[in-house]
């Protein structure tokens, strides 16, 4: 399939095609690359935009359920709906390890819905590194609603607020040392926070703990994107529904605020300009990775720095002053450095 026709069908609503298209972003390949740069330039000419919510929390909360609850309710409503699930990835083969679309099995089959599970690679954060271009498509294919489920680590889950219009933090009917575990960092990028199982024997638990999250989180300075009385808390159950639609309106409440206070229109902005630099940061990486000469600069300061014979701060400003030098990293090949590194 070609890449105007690939774009036409991405923009026509085409399931399988948005799917091909988010192997093609996905891909490391060269030529892939210039081919996925075309399909996302295409993709931010339709200008079509989604409310994207990020999903979070910790292990066991139930987010795949939650997921599978929710995302039923809103097609219920008749709305288009995109899951983009970051799986914890295979130490063997890089792959996803959980494969959320098997735990989904109902949402999967729904016409109004997508699921599209992605392995999280050696990034860190909870989420891929082309998350937010799937995002993108999932916009141009026209689905109203994008939902980036992150792996489930805990409190360092905080890179999917800067893709996502609302961050929703999911906790277990717990509190104590799960409190302590994730007050910081993520519940701090929280714009929502949902107490889950929230049903039979488990009730009790969950409204003391959503009693405990509400204390914790007055105790935090407000910020300025929040509406007033935010970040609420609310107690649901994936199993029953209950709370369900409550959790909806309080999404919807979050962005329409934002939307009239300008805030919105402000926050894409800002994630635009730092996913713009973390390309910018990454490119370089990996053309440093790619460069021989600077690959071998490394094993030799490595070993150096193995063998005792430099600090590792003092070899990475040598790294540094090096790529920085006239001639780069080719000037290395003839440095005084193999000598530092000979003596391990």
């Amino acid at each position: 399939m070609g890449g105007d026709e690939l774009a036409g069908r991405v923009l026509a609503g085409d399931r399988r095609a948005l799917a091909r298209a988010i192997t093609l972003v996905e891909s490391s390949r060269e030529d892939h690359r210039r081919s996925a740069l075309d399909l996302l330039e295409r993709a931010a000419g339709a200008g079509r935009t989604a409310l994207r919510i990020g999903l979070t929390g910790t292990p066991g909360a139930g987010k795949s359920t939650f997921i599978e609850a929710f995302g039923r309710m809103l097609t219920g409503q008749s709305l288009r709906v995109a899951v983009l699930a970051v799986d914890p990835s295979s130490a063997r083969t890089g792959g996803s390890i959980l494969g959320d679309k098997t735990r989904m099995e109902g949402l999967a089959r729904d016409p109004r819905a997508f699921i599209r599970p992605s392995p999280s690679g050696a990034l860190a954060g909870g989420v891929a590194r082309r998350t937010r271009e799937a995002v993108a498509l999932c916009e141009a294919a026209g689905f109203d609603v994008v939902l980036v489920e992150t792996v489930g680590v805990g409190q360092s889950e905080t890179a999917v607020a800067d893709m996502a219009d609302v961050v929703v933090l999911l906790l277990a009917p717990a509190g104590g040392d799960e409190l302590q575990g994730v007050k910081r960092g993520i519940m701090e990028v929280a714009d929502l926070v949902l107490v889950n199982k929230a049903d039979g024997a488990l009730l009790p638990a969950a409204l003391a703990a959503r009693a405990d999250h509400a204390a914790a989180l007055r105790l935090m300075r407000p910020r300025p994107a929040d509406p007033p009385g935010h970040p609420e808390v609310l107690a649901v159950s994936a199993a029953t529904g209950a709370g369900l639609a409550a959790a909806w309106d309080a999404i919807r409440a979050i962005a329409d605020w934002r939307r009239a206070q300008g805030h919105f229109a402000a926050r894409r902005a800002e994630q635009a300009r730092a996913a713009f630099e973390a390309e910018v940061r990454a490119g370089l990486l990996a053309r440093l990775v790619a460069d021989p000469g600077a690959a071998a600069l490394m094993t030799r300061l490595g070993a150096a720095v193995a063998a005792g014979a430099l600090p590792p701060a003092r070899a990475a400003a040598e790294m540094l002053a090096t790529l920085a030098a006239p001639g780069g990293t080719a000037a290395a090949e003839r440095g005084p450095l193999d000598d530092a590194a000979a003596t391990g």
